[in-house]
């Protein structure tokens, strides 16, 4: 007799919640079947029951993750209206900079192991990429699309990028001083936000 449906979508959920601080933690290269299965309380059997593959579990932690990225950012313009990006650098830049690597975001932590994936992996990324850009461009006011999109890319890659270099170092001093430059980078370049944030058509 096979699993609930609840069951069984709870257990995949387990499992690729593992997955993910395991990737984010030890990379694609340092992150075994095994090693996954232990991450998530379940046995390598298991894992195979869900994931064909450590391939197929690192492309579906990254999507869920970039997804997540997106939804936060959405979540966020709601909540903070014309505040948003400001409330999104300084949350980036201190809770998301200092959390442990496993809970970091998968844009930061997981876009380097992308590079390296698969074309299907990289494929599935780069369209959820495009939606967190859109996440983003949508919640800024520029006189054009490009205008927007440029504004929102510029964030997305200072934040990623200063929050990689303030990781990679060992000098927590070095580390905040990264973080202070970018930050002041990001507060100069981002663009006024509009008060209202219509849905866009799809």
């Amino acid at each position: 007799m096979g699993h609930p449906q609840g069951k069984k979508e709870e257990s995949r959920a387990r499992i690729l919640a593992g997955a993910a601080r395991a990737f984010r933690s030890l990379g694609f290269v340092g992150s075994g079947v095994d090693g996954l299965a232990k991450a998530s309380g379940v046995t390598s059997g298991a894992f195979y029951g869900h994931f064909s593959s450590k391939a197929d579990a690192f492309r579906e932690v990254v999507v869920s993750g970039m997804r997540d990225l997106e939804t936060a950012i959405r979540g966020l313009r709601e909540d903070a209206g014309t505040k948003w990006v400001d409330r999104f650098i300084e949350f980036y830049l201190g809770e998301k900079r200092t959390c442990a690597l496993g809970e970091s975001c998968a844009l930061q932590s997981l876009t380097g192991e992308v590079e390296r994936s698969s074309a299907e992996t990289r494929e599935a990324y780069e369209a959820a990429l495009r939606a967190v850009i859109d996440a983003v461009a949508e919640g800024v006011d520029a006189p054009t699309r490009d205008g927007r999109r440029k504004q929102a890319i510029t964030l997305l890659v200072l934040l990623a990028g200063g929050v990689t270099l303030a990781r990679a170092v060992r000098d927590p001093a070095l580390a905040a001083e990264i973080a202070g430059a970018v930050r002041g980078a990001a507060h100069r370049t981002r663009a006024r936000v509009s008060p209202a944030h219509p849905k866009p058509a799809r």
